[in-house]
């Protein structure tokens, strides 16, 4: 079994890139299942529309994951409850629409969790996350309830996606940073079989500032005039992990951070 999770889409660009290359890689790179995070695909680079979403799922994504930018396009407020397929941080404060985690199961009768959760520190005010983490270890367990486990950590500070690799170790497949939009180079099964990367960058131009124009970023870095950010619009790399499951102990066997195209063009 081989899963590719998709950073942060950012904007034109990073959906452009992804609807019109993600078919093939799946074929190439013998994916069997695709989670995305799409919380700044929108065109203003913050949120995420329906029509995105269905465009997403055409394009052979399975599960969309999100973050605080979440509700920033309000249309995703009622079709989250019709769309079990998009997620948001299960740790938002209740009652909020739609689900943190799902069951999903595949053709081939797989079933695979994807829990999304959301960082407490620099972030928008939500439930403690290690408080719900433990909760949800001892009410779910690898093996038994699903096959495999997902967890997207979408958080700010690195420390807390370590805790949150080291809390899920031996208990998830794979658990992922999203939020900062730079890959980082720390892909690793850990010790107890859990596959890790603190970020899994973004599907996104980075000719910018994470994903952002990189000359109105530095006009308001610099204090100088600017407008409200917007996406920068050159090619986007695809970026991301894909890790290779063991359906025997439903943990890792091997983890390789995913790049396609664009400024950083590691894999062609």
């Amino acid at each position: 079994m081989r899963i590719l999770f998709l950073g942060d889409v950012v904007g034109v660009s990073g959906c452009s890139k992804l609807m019109n290359n993600l078919l093939d890689q799946i074929k190439k790179n013998k994916i069997n299942f695709v989670i995305v995070n799409a919380e700044n695909a929108a065109d203003s680079g913050v949120g995420l529309t329906k029509e995105i979403c269905k465009d997403f799922f055409r394009c052979g994504v399975n599960v969309i994951t999100t973050g605080n930018h979440i509700w920033d396009q309000k249309e995703i407020m009622n079709f989250i409850d019709e769309e079990n397929r998009l997620l948001r941080p299960k740790n938002l404060f209740e009652p909020a629409p739609g689900k943190g985690f799902e069951i999903y199961t595949t053709t081939d009768d797989i079933k695979i969790g994807v829990l999304n959760l959301m960082g407490n520190v620099f972030m928008k005010k939500c439930e403690d996350v290690f408080e719900i983490s433990k909760k949800f270890i001892d009410k779910y367990q690898l093996k038994k309830d699903y096959d495999f486990l997902i967890v997207d950590f979408h958080g700010e500070i690195t420390s807390e996606k370590n805790a949150i690799g080291h809390l899920f170790d031996g208990k998830a497949t794979l658990v992922v940073g999203t939020h900062t939009h730079i890959p980082t180079n720390d892909a690793r099964v850990l010790k107890d079989g859990t596959a890790y990367q603190t970020d899994a960058g973004m599907c996104g131009d980075y000719d910018s500032v994470i994903g952002m124009n990189k000359d109105n970023s530095l006009n308001r870095f610099m204090k100088k005039n600017s407008v409200k950010h917007f996406p920068a619009n050159g090619e986007a790399t695809l970026s991301g992990v894909i890790v290779d499951c063991n359906i025997e102990t439903g943990l890792a066997n091997k983890i390789d951070s995913y790049i396609f195209g664009g400024q950083l063009n590691k894999t062609k």
